[in-house]
């Protein structure tokens, strides 16, 4: 079974000025995530990536998930998300499965941000405003300088400047904060970074994150970089049978195989340190 320590309380973050966010709760109020003997696997005789995941992730939460390659981390995302079943288990949203949300609720309650960002043909303003269209333009300018998409803006011509191949004209990490301005802009009460910025240096990650960890909203971060799982309020280690939850110097104490996963990624980040001539 795993390791799922009693969870502290965490303060909920009120809506920003684009106002109350969305949710299935029974009054409208933005609800909690949980995850209860969450299993899945890629086929019928298919190593299990998840195995009896429980989990509670309280509105306003800041979660970072963290684990080697292939553990199931995005996996993880795209069930929070109800883009993908479950094989035994729930993901449950104000006490509703989310797949049992029709696809127009579930976009408008969890906003999942890929790896791959897509930025369609047409002008800046259309693509920033794709899950927002009654954002008035100051709102997309706040959210475009919030995760540090500005200057972008500027050199394309502004939010009326056209992208006419968005594949050539941008380059991946340009991309990438196209595709969170857009959800930054959004009314979504649960975002979803699926190693979102993992084109974006270490400076241009940071900032983004801490754009959407001052908006109002739940937060979870499939982590690219330690620091990420440093940020956030706590971490989520997922390691097969051995799944831990707890903050960053909780799990560092108490888990090894987190200390040696930290120990990887810091001596991993020392390695691609320039070095004097």
């Amino acid at each position: 079974m795993p390791e799922v320590p009693s969870q502290p309380s965490q303060p909920a973050r009120s809506a920003g000025p684009s106002g109350v966010f969305p949710a299935p709760g029974r009054h409208g109020e933005a609800a909690d995530i949980s995850v209860r003997e969450l299993d899945f696997a890629y086929g019928p005789h298919a190593e299990r990536v998840l195995r009896r995941l429980a989990l509670d992730i309280p509105h306003g939460d800041h979660l970072a998930v963290v684990g080697t390659s292939g553990i199931g981390k995005s996996t993880l995302a795209a069930l929070l998300a109800g883009i993908v079943p479950p094989a035994a288990g729930t993901v449950s949203m104000g006490g509703r499965p989310v797949t049992d949300f029709d696809e127009v609720l579930r976009c408008r309650l969890i906003a999942l941000v890929p790896q791959e960002a897509y930025v369609f043909p047409g002008t800046v303003a259309a693509n920033l405003a794709y899950f927002a269209p009654d954002a008035d333009l100051a709102r997309l300018q706040r959210s475009a300088e919030a995760v540090g998409l500005s200057k972008v803006i500027d050199r394309l011509g502004g939010l009326d400047a056209r992208l006419h191949a968005p594949a050539t004209e941008l380059s991946s990490g340009e991309r990438q904060l196209f595709a969170l301005a857009r959800v930054h802009a959004c009314a979504a009460p649960v975002v979803v970074l699926d190693e979102a910025t993992c084109h974006l240096d270490p400076v241009a990650e940071a900032r983004a994150e801490a754009a959407f960890a001052e908006r109002p909203g739940t937060l979870i971060v499939i982590a690219h970089r330690l620091v990420s799982a440093t940020r956030a309020r706590r971490v989520l280690l997922l390691d097969g049978n051995r799944t831990a939850l707890g903050t960053h110097a909780e799990l560092l104490a108490r888990t090894p195989h987190y200390a040696e996963l930290v120990g990887h990624w810091e001596a991993t980040a020392a390695a691609l340190l320039p070095t004097d001539v």
